[in-house]
Order: structure tokens, then C-alpha cells, then sequence
């Protein structure tokens, strides 16, 4: 019996093709996408010109030049129109198409095998989501063939999640949402989304300047934590720490949560969010920062 878990989310959907897509997003985007075949993706960041998050993404190739934006729900309008914005002198075609789209995502030690010896329908995609060591995998399309995925899938042995659970394992792996953990305020480095969305060789992107610089001599004020307690944290509770506020509760489920706080406040330390004392723990691996 596989271990493998799914879960039924929301995800927005741009499509960029045209004769000049690939270069297009290569200039733009923070990773670099020259290498990611047709069937491949990759995790990237679009942003503002002083380097602050406008959308966190995974870019599906999925033909040789069309491209599959994929982000957060509510957020496809704004992917669009942070595209449009630099679509000058290029042959490139942009549109929201998060009308209409359903998604799973598959989580778990044989989750790509899993997905890959289950048949996926026509003009559905796959963006592969890796959670640190875990691997993941999101499959998106029109609502009957997620429904055809889901049955398929339960069917080969995956157990299905509710949202709750899902949003419970995403906060233990010390994963960002935007419009939950990050926005538009968020420093890639604050939210460690440079370990895998940023390329730092790939040459010029939007709001390059920033992430490059803070890599090689700087560090940012703030940082994403998770915490645990024995009583349930709330979203949106002020984090105290010796008596002064540290930061906020950004997402939670029962005793687990994550939070961005101040630099100073180190893995280990005890603070009080909202009424409850917590316990602050590091979200990964911080050793090489």
C-alpha cells in the first residue's frame, strides 16, 4: 500500500506562447528556464524591479513555445498583468486561463511513480512540487479530467486528504503560500524561496539587483519560522518576544504554524503568540545561509 497522499487545491493558470515565450520569461523570471524541456517545470519567481515578490510560480513547459504559469488562486490576474507590463517588441501571446481549472496534488516517497503509471487525460498538465525531501507532484486541467485523475489515482492506492490536512503537512514542511506566509513585501531570502526559484547564473532577471546582492553580502531583517505549541495557534496573532512584538502568525493548523519574524529571534526560542507560548523552530536546514 503506497503512502502516498492527494489533495484537491486551488491554482491559477497563465498561458504564455508565441514564437518568442521561452526568451520572453527567460528574461523575467528568476530561474533559469533554458535548461526545463518540453514536459518539464521549474519553481521561479516573478519580480517587481527592486526585487520584491510580485507572483511565486512554477513554469510548466508545455510545448515547444507555449508555457504554463502556475500560482496561487487570485493571483493569475496579477501574474498576467506583471507579464503584459514587459511585452514589448516581443512575439508573445498572454492570458489568464485559470477560468475553468481544477487541480490535485500528489505527495509522497513514490508520488511521481505513482502519477506517472496513471493515464493523464488530454490537455491536462504536470508540475512537479517538491516539498524539501518529499517529493510532490500538481496535475492541473478542466474539472472532468481532474475528476478522471483523482479516481484513477485513488484507485492505484493514494489516499485522499482534506484541505486541512493538506495545509497541516505544508506548514510541518516549512512551505510559503503567497497571500498567506509571503506578498508583496517578501525578500526571496526571507522566505528561503532562493534555494530552489533563484538562479544565480543564469544572467539578467527582473529584480536581479536585490536578490544578488543580499546573496553575496547582505541578510535580511527577517525570516520564516515554524511554530509549535501544545494549544492552537491562530492566524494573523502578534508574536511577542521579551516583551516586544516580533512578528505574526501567517498560517496555522491546530498547534503548528509559520510566522515571519525578526532575524533575532533564533530556532529555539519562546515567545507568545496571541495568548499562547510556542516554541520556534527552523523550517529547514539554515547551515548554509
Amino acid at each position: 500500500m503506497t503512502s502516498t497522499v492527494l489533495a484537491r487545491v486551488d491554482r491559477d493558470v497563465v498561458a504564455v506562447w508565441g514564437p518568442d515565450a521561452t526568451s520572453f520569461l527567460q528574461s523575467l523570471l528568476s530561474q533559469d528556464l533554458d535548461p526545463v524541456a518540453v514536459g518539464g517545470s521549474a519553481h521561479a519567481l516573478l519580480l517587481e524591479p527592486r526585487g520584491k515578490l510580485v507572483v511565486d510560480l512554477r513554469a510548466a513547459h508545455v510545448d515547444a513555445d507555449e508555457w504554463w504559469c502556475v500560482c496561487e488562486p487570485g493571483l493569475g490576474a496579477v501574474l498576467e498583468q506583471g507579464l503584459k507590463r514587459f511585452r514589448i517588441r516581443v512575439k508573445v501571446e498572454i492570458e489568464d486561463r485559470s477560468a475553468g481549472v481544477a487541480a490535485v496534488a500528489l505527495r509522497g516517497s513514490d508520488a511521481i511513480e505513482l502519477h506517472a503509471a496513471v493515464l493523464q487525460p488530454a490537455g491536462s498538465i504536470s508540475v512537479r512540487v517538491d516539498w524539501a525531501a518529499e517529493p510532490g507532484i500538481e496535475v492541473l486541467g478542466a474539472p472532468a479530467a481532474i475528476d478522471a485523475v483523482v479516481s484513477e489515482l485513488v484507485a492505484a492506492g493514494a489516499t485522499e486528504i482534506g484541505g486541512d490536512a493538506y495545509e497541516a503537512m505544508r506548514i510541518e514542511s516549512g512551505i510559503p503560500r503567497q497571500g498567506f506566509d509571503i506578498d508583496d513585501t517578501t525578500i526571496a531570502q526571507e522566505a528561503f524561496l532562493d534555494r530552489d526559484a533563484v538562479s544565480f547564473t543564469k544572467g539578467c532577471f527582473l529584480g536581479q539587483e536585490l536578490v544578488c546582492r543580499i546573496d553575496t553580502r547582505g541578510h535580511v531583517n527577517r525570516m520564516l519560522r515554524r511554530l509549535r505549541a501544545d494549544s492552537p495557534l491562530a492566524r494573523g496573532a502578534t508574536i511577542v518576544a521579551d516583551g516586544k512584538e516580533v512578528g505574526t502568525v501567517t498560517s496555522a493548523v491546530g498547534t503548528v504554524a509559520l510566522a515571519m519574524l525578526r532575524r533575532q529571534v533564533e530556532p529555539g526560542s519562546t515567545v507568545l503568540a496571541g495568548t499562547v507560548t510556542a516554541t520556534v523552530e527552523a523550517v529547514l536546514d539554515e547551515s548554509t545561509d
